[in-house]
């Protein structure tokens, strides 16, 4: 076929919105805009007949930065496989990739921005469908977003998690063991020499790190709402099945850009409400809720969060995975991964859900391969935990909500009244935390103040605010510590975070002073500043607001600072989420 017949070919297609059609430059004549595209995207080698085809963007998040995306050429190679198999053309394309660890100030900072760069690429550039690779914390819920906004047919992959490592006979998983072992130099249990050595045995190999932290809770979460194919959260970042699912992605991208399966088919309440299921049912990161709720808000649905807690009063944790349990991501994939989940969760869940495969959630699971024993996820009548990993909490402190994952937290310290040590920022929390002069007892409650999104600038994981030095000498483990922070999946404590409204938003945060009393009380889901109404207006009337931020007056931070919103509209910005439109999650 010479050129000018394949060009007439799409020409003459009755569909106006397809393949090179879709989204053409704005140089007022179509035709004209057709043709240079044509012209162009020759110049890559490719065919009329591939041009022809349905086109199946790729989001490239490979980083030499993020190694938990290591992984990502090959998944690029095995996504192409698919589509081509199912007679799609593949077109890669880049997007902003973050890794926690690499992003100052946060990753949580930039996920927005991601979210914004991966909208923008779906929409502006020709693809029928898009598949998404993700892997650490902060992508997948960007690309979510992303996916939500521009209601392209899409389909999430993730790099998957990491192999566990091992240290001196000891078997290690990042980061909750990072935590752990860190803890342990701090108080003077192992020295400078071994925690180097440690360092090399924590993330042996690519993929996101192998405990229910952020990364692994996200994949869960997904495939629960059902924008992943079954079986893809867990399968670790360097297994062969690894490969396969991302070719089956690839191959379904091509038949949801013909079936027109948008995202906003799938992402519905109910769907929404199967994924905090999962979140409370695998003591996932408390970071899964902020960031679904982000993800949510740009479908215009709200999350309730005492629904939330109702469901997680009704929902034990039964996944026996760090840092709730023991166990780690490939056993969770021995074990038969999501499906052995949900299956026993079966009656909790909306099983009417439409999913990306094509099926519904019910469907999907009587299609799942027959269970077999094993011992990571546990049945309702024996779980690891009670109730959800994740209790809301209200009060005078936190008039917008603040939340405990209590299944990785010290029992005895769930209720606890203690005397407030207060930090009024980070950089005062690093200054003073291990001053040996510090007026602090091991049943006093730590509070880190301006740490939320606006006051960080970012909401980072500060959260996990460390015992001072003094206590952890003496072998203080826990101790109860709040912030309007957030806290990485990996962690463990007892510790109140996304205290709302922020500090730094005038929220009552802001007025906590040194041996102030501070009630926790998770059973009965209170967080209470103990000080009389009259002394906190006197306190407001003399507070001052934290200073500007250096470079607040331009650019991304003043984009961010002037338009982020709270931790309980998942920390967006307001101009993103779309406007409520009545649906809530039940």
């Amino acid at each position: 076929m010479d050129d000018k017949q394949g060009y007439r070919t799409i020409m003459a297609d009755d569909s106006k919105n397809k393949g090179m059609r879709k989204g053409l430059t704005s140089y007022g004549d179509a035709d004209f805009s057709l043709f240079l595209r044509k012209a162009f995207i020759k110049a890559m080698g490719y065919s009329d007949d591939a041009l022809d085809r349905p086109i199946i963007g790729i989001a490239n998040t490979f980083s030499g930065y993020n190694a938990c995306h290591r992984t990502v050429p090959e998944l690029i190679e095995a996504i192409k496989r698919g589509v081509m198999l199912a007679g799609g053309l593949p077109i890669e394309f880049p997007t902003i990739s973050i890794h926690e660890s690499f992003a100052y100030p946060t990753s949580m900072f930039t996920r927005n921005l991601m979210s914004m760069d991966t909208e923008e690429m779906v929409k502006g550039q020709p693809m029928d469908a898009v598949v998404l690779i993700g892997g650490c914390d902060k992508t997948v819920p960007a690309q979510l977003m992303a996916a939500a906004s521009a209601n392209v047919p899409a389909v999430q992959v993730v790099t998957g998690p990491m192999m566990t490592g091992s240290h001196r006979g000891e078997r290690l998983g990042a980061c909750t063991d990072c935590r752990r072992y860190w803890g342990m130099f701090r108080a003077g249990e192992i020295d400078e020499a071994e925690t180097e050595e440690v360092s090399g045995r924590l993330a042996p190999t690519a993929g996101t790190c192998m405990v229910m932290g952020t990364a692994s809770t996200m994949a869960c979460m997904t495939e629960a709402m059902g924008m992943m194919l079954p079986g893809g959260a867990a399968i670790p970042a360097v297994a062969s099945d690894r490969l396969r699912h991302a070719e089956a992605s690839g191959a379904r991208a091509v038949a949801i850009a013909a079936e027109g399966l948008t995202p906003d088919k799938i992402m519905t309440p109910e769907a929404f409400a199967n994924a905090f299921r999962i979140l409370l049912a695998i003591g996932g990161s408390t970071n899964g809720l902020v960031h679904m709720t982000a993800v949510a808000g740009r479908c215009g649905i709200k999350v309730d969060l005492e629904a939330l807690d109702r469901m997680g009063q009704e929902t034990p944790v039964l996944v026996d995975l760090k840092p709730s349990g023991q166990h780690y991501m490939e056993d969770l994939e021995k074990a038969g991964g999501m499906t052995t989940v949900m299956r026993e969760l079966r009656h909790l869940l909306n099983l009417d859900c439409l999913t990306v495969s094509g099926r519904t959630l019910g469907e999907n699971l009587d299609a799942g391969a027959t269970p077999w024993p094993q011992e990571v996820v546990r049945p309702m009548n024996n779980p690891i935990f009670p109730s959800g990993g994740i209790a809301v909490l209200r009060g005078n402190l936190a008039p917008g909500g603040a939340i405990i994952k209590q299944s990785a937290a010290s029992a005895e310290l769930m209720s606890h009244t203690g005397r407030a040590v207060v930090f009024e920022s980070l950089e005062d929390l690093a200054n003073r935390i291990d001053d040996p002069d510090l007026d602090v007892a091991a049943d006093d409650v730590l509070v880190l103040k301006n740490s939320g999104p606006k006051g960080a600038p970012g909401m980072p994981e500060s959260g996990y605010i460390p015992i001072p030095r003094k206590l952890a000498e003496k072998g203080v483990k826990d101790m109860l510590r709040m912030s309007d922070a957030r806290m990485s999946g990996t962690a463990f404590g007892a510790i109140v975070l996304h205290i709302t409204p922020e500090s730094a938003d005038g929220g009552p945060l802001g007025l906590v002073e040194n041996g102030d009393r501070i009630m926790l009380d998770v059973p009965g889901r209170r967080l209470e500043l103990l000080v009389d109404d009259v002394e906190l207006a006197r306190r407001r009337g003399n507070y001052t607001p934290p200073p500007a931020h250096e470079g607040a007056e331009r650019g991304y931070l003043k984009l961010y600072l002037d338009t982020v919103n709270q931790a309980d509209e998942g920390v967006d910005f307001d101009f993103l989420a779309k406007c409520p439109d009545g649906r809530v999650t039940p």
